[in-house]
């Protein structure tokens, strides 16, 4: 067994030992792994690597990243991620994946990085390690990773003739973005939300985002809130409508989503979820996805329950 450089002339064979192991949970498609692994600025190429057998055949890989554009949103230049481990099955308990991860460790030490996160990176596929994968989560823990809580995608289906009402708040509004509010959102989200938020608004926009991914609550003409949503016509695959693949049906997107701190406790969050919903309801969407949220009650009111959970894990280098 080797270790290379991960390259995108194996983007197939990377696909297929992903869909191997994980297809009928996770699965994965040509145009997600490109986007958030190989397109990705912030991937270490040094750190990443493919393991490969005797005959030249991708058998593991792992993906890891740390901070590395210019933009400056507040995401810390101290942490590293490794975005994905994967071992074929047939080749596990052989140490490929302890290699793999000790190289990727090696490499973000030596680029100065402080603490190495399980997912979470800029265009993440998991908060986390699938809760199901006890065995992973031992894994990693005998590895000197510590457990962090729990995160949940949250799922809610439609009939097709149901319909779902716009909030009625006085003195505030619920509107899809238009695209002249580009620059009011953007200083919106690094006034009140500056980091991973602010940093997926402006990618969202330089991949030609025109607003119809963004709910905005106003009052007084105002942005004071905000609320993402997704289906299969924006512009980059949401991290949540990434395993719609599973459903026969067009997958929607809920989240992020936020309210200025000066607003809140007046039911703007709960009702600008609501509004994301209606949107969503009127473009024909039926099945609705809330990604990596820990407000499990704050979302059952409006009907979500918990689909798929993963364990957060954290390891100080």
């Amino acid at each position: 067994m080797n270790l290379i450089p991960l390259h995108s002339n194996r983007l197939i064979e990377l696909v297929d030992l992903w869909n191997k192991e994980l297809k009928n949970v996770f699965p994965m498609r040509q145009e997600l792994f490109n986007q958030n692994s190989f397109l990705d600025e912030n991937i270490c190429h040094k750190g990443s690597r493919l393991a490969i057998n005797k005959e030249g055949n991708v058998i593991g890989f792992i993906t890891v990243k740390y901070y590395q554009e210019q933009l400056e949103v507040g995401i810390p230049r101290s942490i590293g991620w490794i975005q994905s481990l994967l071992v074929d099955s047939n080749y596990r308990n052989n140490g490929v994946g302890t290699q793999l991860l000790h190289h990727a460790e090696a490499i973000l030490k030596e680029k100065n990085i402080k603490h190495v996160i399980l997912g979470r990176d800029p265009w993440h596929y998991f908060p986390g390690i699938p809760s199901y994968d006890s065995a992973t989560c031992k894994w990693f823990e005998k590895r000197g990773y510590h457990s962090e809580g729990t995160e949940h995608d949250m799922i809610c289906s439609y009939a097709n003739s149901e319909i779902v009402q716009f909030p009625n708040k006085e003195d505030v509004t619920f509107s899809i973005l238009h695209k002249s509010e580009k620059i009011e959102l953007i200083a919106f989200l690094h006034r009140c939300f500056p980091g991973r938020w602010e940093y997926e608004a402006r990618h969202y926009f330089r991949k030609g985002g025109t607003g119809r991914e963004f709910v905005v609550l106003k009052k007084g003409n105002q942005i004071i809130g905000f609320c993402r949503i997704n289906d299969e016509q924006s512009p980059l695959i949401a991290q949540n409508v990434y395993w719609s693949p599973l459903f026969a049906e067009s997958l929607g997107g809920i989240g992020p989503l936020g309210v200025d701190a000066s607003q809140r406790k007046n039911g703007y969050g709960l009702a600008i979820v609501q509004a994301a919903i209606a949107f969503l309801r009127k473009r024909g969407i039926q099945r609705i996805v809330i990604d990596w949220t820990g407000l499990v009650s704050f979302y059952n009111k409006l009907g979500y329950t918990i689909w798929k959970s993963y364990e957060s894990y954290k390891k100080e280098l």
